[in-house]
């Protein structure tokens, strides 16, 4: 009886015993998390809330695969109809894939907030390196400013679409009006970003199988509710219909691009939030994989599933709707059924913005860590509350702001996701760039690596990032008017011409890319030279 009597006791033990050693693994993962962000010269300054799975699902909800497929959808069914809709987000997901394994490599090597321009500080030649980490770092900032203007515009859309078919039409706002709604999206996506880390990835991890199950309900709602009305698979999926002002199909195919591409960005946000995540070495790369993957197959269902129940390209681009999508669903489910799920899309769009703005916050404190914005002592201060950068996140949406003056222009989302693209891409492009050539032999690979892969799979990626950085730069029409212009260009051309006047008059002087806060000695302990503090001194003044 005594024998039975303590293996009952030691049972009743075993859960708690189980806990502390869990609890024991998880810190000793943080610990060498920490170290590792200690050997790259940075002091942990956030906590490491993010798990594995709560990584892949920020990654994945950053890309809000069935909201930013229904707000994108003007694109492909512009510019080739059907064809764009099927063809036009397949074979971009090949080489986007390619971007994100390069991206995912590096990331595994490097988990680091700085993200990209760390990377190209690292792998370029010692004499380019801070000019490297300079551009690198001021195109990625742009292109994520510009990706979350571009989520809360389209959120912004689907609000005025919604109220529209509320309405039966009596309500249509305007630019004014959507304006304001973006103005209040941003002051919301403030508010929730600038909150505990902890409170941001359970929210994301909920609304990853939100998103995965609305996905999954659109394609169905589609495919069913459409019935006998839908288009033969011939149609679905080789009828080609110009609706741009190019006489070149082919390149009017090639601007059907436009969608996935601005679909598929920010995956790099696993990159920028790898000093909230614990394993970031293990967890990052396989977040910006598994959701790049996972957006590119439910995209891909939902837009097969939308060209079979699009009976007439041309009464949906016809339409009143500020989103020819919101149409669609009303056409195929009644306006019943395409409110209620209209409405998860927007909320799901909401949670996408939130993401977005976590992830442009982040690496806009990165860089203000390193003395690389105007005013970096302001925005790279950490709120001693929530351990977040608050600044950073208020001058993000603060900029978005700015920047949502386009929506007055009637090809606002061209020139937005024009911005996004080529601003992302571009900073994707550098560090790989300088991982095939002058950091080849430098490079230490991580958990994560491509092996004698990384070769092939860059170059691909490197071409394609080159390609869709120019096409997505083009209007929709070969004469554009002042109202059709694609106004992507100015903005690239803007913040080029102030980040390169300011490196020229000033910041080739004192920035020298990613700057330590900390230095690890031969015992273990920190140290600060007197060179680096009359560095940072300077810089801030």
């Amino acid at each position: 009886m005594m024998y039975e009597a303590s293996t009952i006791e030691a049972s009743t033990k075993e859960p708690h015993l189980v806990q502390k050693s869990r609890e024991r693994g998880v810190l000793g993962i943080r610990s060498r998390d920490d170290a590792l962000l200690a050997k790259m010269g940075y002091k942990s300054e956030f906590r490491r809330e993010f798990s594995m799975l709560e990584t892949i699902a920020f990654a994945f909800s950053i890309m809000g695969v069935c909201s930013a497929v229904s707000t994108t959808f003007f694109f492909p069914l512009q510019t080739a109809g059907h064809v764009g809709m099927v063809f036009g987000w397949l074979i971009p997901c090949f080489f986007v894939l390619c971007v994100a394994a390069s991206l995912a490599e590096l990331t595994s090597s490097m988990p680091t907030s700085a993200g990209l321009y760390y990377f190209s500080a690292k792998l370029a030649p010692p004499q380019y390196s801070a000019l490297s980490s300079w551009i690198t770092g001021w195109a990625n900032v742009t292109g994520q400013i510009a990706l979350v203007c571009s989520i809360d515009f389209t959120c912004a859309q689907m609000f005025v679409t919604a109220i529209s078919v509320g309405t039966d039409g009596t309500v249509n706002l305007g630019p004014g009006s959507m304006y304001g709604i973006l103005i209040a999206l941003l002051l919301s996506h403030a508010i929730v970003c600038s909150a505990a880390t902890q409170v941001i990835a359970r929210l994301t991890l909920v609304y990853a199988f939100i998103n995965v199950s609305t996905a999954i309900a659109a394609v169905v709602s589609l495919i069913v509710a459409s019935g006998d009305n839908r288009v033969s698979a011939k149609d679905a999926f080789t009828l080609l219909e110009n609706g741009t002002g190019w006489k070149n199909d082919v390149w009017a195919f090639f601007l059907s691009f436009t969608a996935p591409m601005w679909v598929l960005t920010g995956y790099d946000a696993a990159a920028h939030i790898s000093e909230e995540v614990t394993g970031a070495a293990r967890a990052a790369p396989v977040a910006i994989l598994s959701g790049v993957l996972a957006t590119e197959f439910l995209g891909f269902l939902i837009v097969i599933a939308a060209s079979f129940a699009s009976t007439s390209v041309t009464e949906l681009r016809a339409t009143e709707l500020p989103l020819p999508m919101g149409q669609l669903f009303l056409n195929v489910l009644g306006k019943k059924g395409m409110l209620a799920l209209w409405s998860i899309l927007i909320s799901v769009q909401w949670v996408n913005g939130v993401t977005q703005g976590v992830d442009a916050s982040r690496v806009t404190f990165a860089l203000a860590r390193d003395r690389g914005l105007p005013g970096s002592r302001w925005w790279k201060q950490i709120n001693r509350h929530t351990q977040t950068p608050v600044n950073a996140v208020w001058l993000v949406m603060s900029c978005s702001a700015i920047i949502g003056i386009l929506v007055f222009s009637e090809t606002a989302l061209s020139s937005l996701a024009g911005a996004t693209v080529v601003g992302l891409y571009t900073s994707y492009t550098i560090p790989i760039v300088l991982r095939l050539t002058s950091g080849r032999h430098k490079f230490v690979p991580g958990p994560f690596s491509l092996g004698r892969w990384s070769l092939p799979i860059g170059i691909i990626a490197v071409s394609w990032a080159t390609f869709v950085s120019i096409l997505l730069l083009f209007p929709l029409s070969q004469m554009p008017s002042a109202e059709e212009m694609n106004y992507a260009v100015v903005i690239v051309a803007a913040v080029f011409i102030f980040s390169s006047g300011s490196w020229v008059l000033s910041a080739r002087r004192w920035f020298s890319g990613p700057l330590p806060n900390i230095d690890i000695d031969d015992s273990g302990n920190s140290t600060r030279n007197n060179h680096q503090l009359e560095m940072e001194k300077t810089s801030e003044q």
